[in-house]
């Protein structure tokens, strides 16, 4: 059985985790497939946990981790409930930041980017992180290798951010393969990110 997590902040790949396990036939094994480091982790802790047996596999920014039971897996407990056991709900408030340059402001780009810098290492060491970060056209070098943004956006996407960059601008700077932190995404699913969530920040 697979089951596709990625582009899911923790605790969601382990409830989908938990709520696949107990439907596993004998013998069969669950693929979880994540894309974030957070995930990896709390998914390895359930498999401890569990008594199952893990192998990871690493494909770019993806991970298959395979789960394979060495007994039957029962619970009386919701998979939303026993999630909490596995990972600390990440402490995430509802913005959303897009940010559409490799700087910030307007004017002297080199100052531009020093404060880009300094705003997303902001963003990663305050209380609550942003619940989603959008990278796009110029913004999306600022998710690939060679950013010096990208420890900081490793935390945030540890403390439950989501990260996520325009795949069509990636496509456009010949930067897909480049790509060190998060998922793709498209303009259908950044309007309907914009659409729904009233607190967009757009830099």
């Amino acid at each position: 059985m697979r089951v596709d997590a990625r582009n899911q902040t923790c605790p969601k790949p382990v409830v989908m985790a938990l709520g696949a396990l107990p439907k596993l036939q004998k013998d069969e094994n669950l693929e979880v497939i994540v894309n974030n480091e957070a995930a990896v982790h709390n998914l390895a802790r359930l498999a401890q946990e569990k008594d199952c047996d893990l192998k990871t596999e690493a494909n770019g920014d993806e991970t298959i981790l395979t789960l394979t039971p060495r007994g039957v897996i029962t619970s009386d407990r919701s998979a939303q409930d026993e999630a909490a056991d596995f990972c600390e709900i990440p402490d995430v408030n509802s913005s959303v930041i897009a940010i559409g340059k490799d700087h910030m402001g307007e004017g002297n780009d080199e100052l531009g980017k020093i404060l880009i810098k300094g705003l997303i290492y902001a963003f990663a060491h305050q209380e609550k992180v942003p619940k989603k970060m959008i990278f796009f056209n110029g913004g999306a070098y600022l998710t690939c290798k060679g950013s010096e943004s990208l420890e900081d956006l490793k935390e945030l996407e540890k403390r439950g951010t989501t990260i996520l960059t325009c795949g069509t601008c990636l496509d456009y700077y010949k930067m897909r393969d480049q790509l060190a932190i998060g998922g793709v995404t498209n303009l259908y699913e950044i309007a309907q990110t914009f659409s729904s969530n009233p607190g967009v920040t757009l830099i």
